[in-house]
């Protein structure tokens, strides 16, 4: 029995439509692209806060393969960053491959006739050959959970089910969190609130932005001259390769970032009080960096009050902190990011033997070899999954990575003939996974601060634990001998 396409890929963002792309320039024509919402854009469709933007330079968080010379800013807004992922769809002519609407909420793998069957969220099936699964994994907010919160008479929603249809012009409004999204979100809502309260549980370190408008003469000169684009590209990468040192266990660099941050936070605010509680006192690097140059003076403002007593519990009015204050608020905004370390979502995935992906994986926590292909799910490949994540640079860089592994396993396939599957040996994934963690306990990451990165037993299933040119060393070729290769009618393992 042939399958309906010979690849289905999960997911419409930057990593599945970078597929698409690549799948189409192998020549591939029998693919599909199914995504769950109406359009394309992944995280950066559903994040519409006011201040979201990305914390990667515009020319760095861009597939490599599709420049864009027109980008406006150094760090581009949730907006353009959408449009130019709409424009990579008309360009390379994706739409005719993509199923809006569409989440899938099964897929099951078959030993008898080596392919996935995928059912949607209305019964619909589509067979494929080869499931990669672009699901990302800032899809599932992280919500703290606060004794009657139930109870609160205001409207209150997390950052990324952000509700466009508030004015916060005058009111007193919460910001729980102060991650990436808080950082943004505050130094909007300072300008209009008539009262911001933010909550703080640990201070992040802030590093500058330092970000500007991109002149229409450079942008002309990116047009006209491509090579001075790519060069500028390589340039940023190279320096946050260099930066990146500083989380794998280089003190002189962890030194140096830390006085560039205290030195930010340092010139901002004058203030001692807010300065000491505003200063982290763990190791840079354990927690995520965040950059912004308008933060630090947001907190500043009259209107703005930072509170680091922990909560207690919320009311109808509001919320109260430990030490007994209640303070009323219209809005309540949860800035606290997402869960990343459990690589759940609304998906069964079934391999071999009936076994459950992600039952599995809240048992032994997320687990894949180069984070791509898991034992007993053959011919399944994620892109940016487990322990594939950064603290450094853009993660475009490691999806590059991967989808050219993803290459490299069809034509292995492919070269294994019709009916046949590849598994990833137990014995190779385990290995690797090992290593990893033999890595990471050498890393800022294991210097003792509690992160989003760490799952609910203390293990970090997040980060890539080096370089992203080593990941992408170690993944330009697929290795034959990490791989079964199984033929339908032939139980036998045979050499690739």
């Amino acid at each position: 029995m042939k399958p309906d396409v010979d690849v289905a890929i999960i997911g419409a963002g930057f990593a599945g439509l970078g597929a698409a792309v690549r799948l189409k320039q192998r020549g591939q024509t029998s693919f599909l692209v199914f995504e769950r919402a109406a359009e394309v854009g992944g995280t950066w469709r559903d994040n519409v806060y006011p201040g979201c933007a990305c914390d990667v330079p515009s020319h760095l968080y861009s597939l490599s393969f599709a420049p864009n010379p027109n980008w406006s800013r150094m760090y581009s807004t949730q907006p353009e960053i959408l449009d130019y992922l709409k424009h990579v769809v008309a360009t390379y002519q994706l739409a005719p491959a993509i199923r809006y609407n569409t989440a899938i909420i099964r897929t099951e793998f078959s030993e008898e006739d080596a392919f996935w069957t995928l059912t949607d969220h209305r019964g619909n099936q589509t067979t494929a050959r080869v499931v990669i699964g672009a699901i990302g994994p800032l899809n599932r907010p992280s919500l703290p959970t606060i004794a009657g919160m139930d109870s609160f008479a205001g409207r209150a929603f997390h950052s990324s089910n952000w509700d466009s249809t508030c004015d916060f012009t005058g009111k007193r409004v919460a910001v729980i969190g102060t991650g990436a999204s808080a950082i943004q979100i505050v130094p909007q809502l300072a300008l209009v609130a008539g009262q911001l309260t933010v909550f703080q549980r640990t201070a992040p370190y802030v590093t500058p932005r330092m970000d500007r408008a991109i002149s229409a003469r450079e942008q002309r000169l990116f047009r006209r001259m491509p090579i001075v684009q790519k060069t500028y590209r390589s340039f940023i990468y190279w320096l946050n390769e260099l930066r990146g040192l500083s989380f794998l266990g280089n003190e002189t660099f962890n030194r140096l970032g830390t006085k560039e941050a205290l030195k930010h936070l340092n010139a901002a605010i004058k203030d001692p009080v807010l300065r000491a509680r505003v200063t982290p006192d763990y190791k840079l690097g354990c927690k995520r960096v965040l950059v912004s140059d308008d933060y630090y003076p947001a907190l500043t403002r009259p209107n703005v009050e930072l509170v680091t007593d922990r909560i207690d519990r919320a009311t109808p009015a509001g919320i109260v902190t430990t030490d007994g204050t209640e303070r009323p608020f219209d809005y309540i905004i949860f800035g606290t990011g997402f869960v990343a370390s459990e690589i759940i979502c609304d998906l069964h995935i079934v391999g071999r033997k009936g076994h459950n992906l992600f039952d599995q994986w809240l048992e032994t926590g997320p687990e894949a070899h180069y984070g791509i292909t898991a034992s007993g799910y053959p011919n399944l490949l994620f892109l940016v999954g487990p322990n594939t994540g950064l603290g450094h640079t853009s993660i475009i860089h490691m999806i590059e990575s991967q989808v050219q592994y993803v290459l490299g396993y069809l034509d292995l396939l492919d070269r294994a003939g019709p009916g046949a599957f590849l598994d990833v040996k137990a014995e190779a994934q385990k290995e690797y996974n090992a290593g990893i963690q033999q890595k990471l306990a050498g890393t800022v990451w294991a210097s003792g601060c509690q992160s989003w990165y760490m799952d609910s037993r203390g293990k970090n299933t997040t980060l890539w634990p080096a370089l992203t040119v080593t990941y992408r060393q170690a993944t330009r070729r697929v290795n034959p001998a990490h791989y079964d290769v199984v033929r339908v009618g032939n139980r036998e393992a045979l050499p690739a």
